[in-house]
């Protein structure tokens, strides 16, 4: 997929900014998604020092959303499509973890708003839209540390408000979002057109990134002592940029990779009846009409 349109979401900076400039050497178009304009803009005109002279330049597009808000997703979903961008490969890589309980306008957890809602909602939107191509791939940004999550698999919290009325740790927050957003992934999968596929791409544990250095609270205070042990962002892009430029489409859809190969998630990951449960209420929280 040399010549692809990919769009990546926080792409001014960190694993979004790293994934883009490998692609942008592989000639593939980039779609830089960030909050702050002028950030990805500069963003942007850096990458365009990488990318391969003459004619056949790939193109370099920028568009500015605050994924933690529900409604500027759509509006981006809705802005890439009366642009007529035909979108090959869309990289959910924006991702946080705070240090306190708030909530965003749409009355969620600004963690789960970021992790969980952001990708989900920009990926039907853009489906919704017809903006996403025939073969098109999603990769979602992962992380081993969905083996923490934690939430009643009975009836789960998919806003992520019960956390104002519990032990707000941040660590396990972070990690029931992106427990959330695999669950919802692996029941995608099985609702995606034929020709499509969704992926969880896992970095593993990377040095640098904006995760460690601004989420604060006790991510930031315990990230010094697993520095020795973390790989540089070159290396943690390796498997979401594998799977966005290896041919033929990896499989499984919907699966978990690290190392650019699939992967086991936590047995909780792999249940497909809650799989299901989470889909559901997360789309009916966000307004959607389920996917056929």
């Amino acid at each position: 997929m040399s010549s692809a349109t990919t769009v990546i979401t926080g792409g001014a900076s960190g694993l979004g900014l790293v994934t883009a400039r490998h692609l942008v050497e592989a000639g593939q178009s980039i779609i830089l998604v960030g909050r702050d304009a002028a950030r990805i803009q500069a963003a942007a005109d850096r990458l365009r020092t990488l990318a391969p002279a003459g004619d056949d330049a790939p193109a370099l597009r920028t568009y500015t959303a605050d994924l933690g808000q529900h409604s500027e997703v759509r509006d981006l979903a809705l802005k890439l499509a009366a642009d007529a961008v035909s979108v090959d490969v869309l990289i959910n890589n924006a991702g946080a973890a705070f240090p306190r309980y708030e909530q965003t306008v749409d009355g969620v957890e600004r963690t789960y708003a970021i992790n969980h809602h952001a990708p989900f909602l920009l990926t039907h939107a853009l489906l919704a839209e017809g903006a996403l191509a025939p073969k098109a791939r999603v990769i979602n940004l992962s992380t081993f540390v969905e083996k923490r999550g934690r939430f009643d698999a009975t009836n789960p919290d998919i806003a992520g408000t019960s956390w104002n009325s519990r032990f707000y740790n941040q660590i396990n927050v972070y990690a029931t979002s992106k427990l959330l957003s695999l669950l919802a992934a692996r029941e995608l999968a099985r609702r995606l057109p034929d020709g499509m596929s969704i992926y969880n791409a896992n970095p593993g544990m990377v040095k640098g990134t904006s995760i460690n250095s601004n989420a604060g609270g006790l991510m930031r205070l315990t990230a010094p002592l697993f520095r020795p042990f973390a790989i540089t962002p070159d290396e943690g892009v390796q498997t979401p940029v594998w799977l966005a430029t290896t041919s033929p489409a990896p499989k499984p859809s919907g699966g978990f990779f690290s190392q650019s190969q699939p992967d086991t998630p936590s047995p909780l990951a792999q249940d497909d009846a809650l799989a299901r449960i989470v889909y559901d209420k997360t789309a009916a929280l966000l307004g959607l009409d389920p996917t056929a």
